[in-house]
């Protein structure tokens, strides 16, 4: 687990050491096995890949398939440190976009699928070019990208037309409608941040809007960053005043798990949630009191007068690659085409999973809800996206803002000294 702790790759080979690559180009051997890592563990998520699975199996009954599901948080992502470790990957698993994916493709540890699925090739152009480059290193692609995944405030429409609340435009609004819901006796904002990263993801969309884009993407870059802009304070000071104002638990939500936040919303208790798109239906189920009351969805605003984009939209889709040295590559790549088709796409997108497919025209009024469909439609809108905070640099400096995250929540860190711990890590990381 030291040795990976920087994604482990540090000791895995790289792809000119010699070793066999796959040979995507081969017949798939549908007399042979695959493992797969998915993210979907729990439900509903945990039987989207068990039944693709049963139907690959019902056209190629030779087939034997290997099945592991870790939650999509710190789990899968300790998971494959601990695989990257014992070179032992299975042949198709899970990643992030930005540098968590970058690692594997730029170690060897995933096949160039360049030549399947880039933009000129037939199943690449079934996909959403935003999705398709988000996996794009080095002018090649690695990736398979599954679903969208963006950040927005979902909230309950009954609560806020019951006092008299439109949806706040800027963050100071935000601020001042959560006295008004937390005065008449809902929390405000649900949150917990027992695993650091739903912190992350409000640092980094305030990021967005206080920091000068060309400024944030070099300090994302261990050899470019300084971390010096007097913006990153700014947005701190922003995400405590709203832990302190908006939330139901305040400086102790690093004791509350994200999935006790999605229950608040669920349960009527809370009137907003910042939360993932592709959570949407897990929370707004049939027969929920948000259900009845109404989900309606609005992105995390900007103050007034910020110097960054507040046109960003923190956004990122998530996918799967195959193993650089899988012996079964092609069989590999033959079921993330079947796993990929307009059906399989169709019912990913639908409730209830939710998870907005990344093939074009998969997401649409008729087979997804409508929070869903909106928040698709907004992806595909927003004129610049900007990935999680964790995922964007190098795993070390990830961490970094893990621990920042929980020590702004708790009170035990200030912005100044947090943002000094995130420079020595970054240093370290050159």
């Amino acid at each position: 687990m030291v040795a990976a702790a920087a994604l482990g790759l540090a000791g895995c080979a790289a792809p000119n050491d010699g070793a066999a690559s796959a040979d995507l180009a081969a017949q798939p051997d549908f007399s042979g096995s695959i493992s797969i890592l998915t993210a979907f563990a729990g439900k509903p998520m945990d039987s989207y890949f068990q039944d693709v699975i049963a139907a690959y199996k019902a056209e190629h009954p030779g087939v034997t398939i290997n099945l592991s599901q870790e939650t999509d948080d710190n789990a899968v992502k300790d998971k494959e440190k601990v695989l990257i470790a014992s070179q032992s990957l299975p042949d198709i698993y899970f990643s992030y976009a930005g540098n968590w994916g970058q690692n594997f493709a730029e170690n060897g540890l995933a096949a160039d699928l360049t030549a399947h699925v880039g933009p000129s090739t037939s199943w690449g152009q079934t996909f959403g070019p935003g999705a398709l480059s988000a996996f794009k290193y080095g002018g090649k692609y690695y990736g398979v990208p599954l679903y969208n995944d963006a950040k927005f405030v979902g909230y309950n429409k009954a609560i806020f037309q019951k006092l008299g609340l439109e949806v706040p435009t800027s963050f100071e609004a935000l601020i001042s409608d959560c006295a008004t819901i937390k005065a008449a006796g809902y929390t405000p904002i649900a949150f917990g941040n027992k695993d650091g990263w739903p912190g992350l993801h409000y640092l980094q969309q305030l990021f967005a809007y206080n920091v000068p884009r060309a400024t944030l993407d070099a300090d994302l870059d261990p050899k470019t960053a300084t971390w010096t802009d007097p913006g990153y304070v700014t947005a701190m000071n922003q995400f405590t005043e709203l832990v302190t104002k908006c939330t139901g638990d305040g400086t102790n939500s690093n004791g509350v798990t994200y999935t006790t936040a999605q229950q608040q919303q669920q349960s009527g208790q809370a009137a907003m949630y910042y939360q993932e798109l592709i959570e949407f239906d897990a929370v707004n189920k049939d027969g929920s009191q948000l259900n009845k009351d109404g989900m309606g969805i609005f992105q995390l605003p900007a103050a007034a007068h910020s110097p960054g984009d507040t046109q960003t939209l923190e956004a990122a889709p998530e996918g799967y690659m195959i193993n650089g040295r899988s012996k079964n590559a092609a069989l590999a790549l033959d079921f993330m085409k079947f796993a990929t088709s307009a059906k399989n796409a169709s019912v990913l997108s639908s409730p209830p999973y939710g998870q907005p497919s990344a093939v074009i025209g998969a997401v649409t009024t008729s087979n997804s809800s409508v929070a869903v469909a909106a928040g698709t439609e907004a992806v595909n809108k927003a004129p610049s996206t900007l990935v999680w905070l964790d995922m964007a640099s190098v795993p070390s400096v990830g961490d970094a803002w893990v621990s920042v995250s929980e020590g702004l929540v708790s009170g035990d860190l200030r912005p100044d000294a947090a943002l000094k711990a995130v420079q020595a890590a970054s240093e370290k990381a050159k």
